[in-house]
């Protein structure tokens, strides 16, 4: 009986182990430049199915995502981000994307950039 006990115990104690590790974090470089885009990225990763979290940061185009491995990955994730016109590292946005964006946001503009205060994209 000790065994069996032992054994349900052991098993339980596995299952759940494996449970939490479905749950990855990942920092990605997505460029950007406005508050609207910081709208627009963190819309696009929430909007593919498994992130749970998603924060994009204006002064360091850092997207921190919180995502379940099972239902999704960076590949996803960074597609659907281009998609709404925003490059990342690994994906570019096509122009069609790009040019969809609004005119404040022109993020690759250095005329853009430089109304925004900001001197590189990177």
């Amino acid at each position: 009986m000790k065994k069996v006990l032992l054994l349900v115990t052991v098993l339980l104690m596995t299952t759940t182990a494996f449970a939490q590790d479905k749950n990855a974090r990942a920092t990605i470089e997505v460029d950007g430049i406005c508050g609207m885009c910081k709208q627009r990225i963190e819309r696009a990763s929430l909007n593919t199915k498994g992130v749970k979290s998603a924060v994009w940061s204006v002064e360091t185009h850092q997207l921190s995502l919180i995502y379940d491995e099972r239902k999704t990955d960076l590949a996803t994730i960074q597609q659907n981000i281009a998609n709404v016109g925003h490059d990342t590292h690994e994906i570019k946005a096509t122009e069609e994307a790009y040019n969809s964006v609004h005119d404040c946001c022109k993020y690759r503009d250095e005329e853009i950039k430089d109304a925004h205060g900001k001197k590189d994209n990177r």
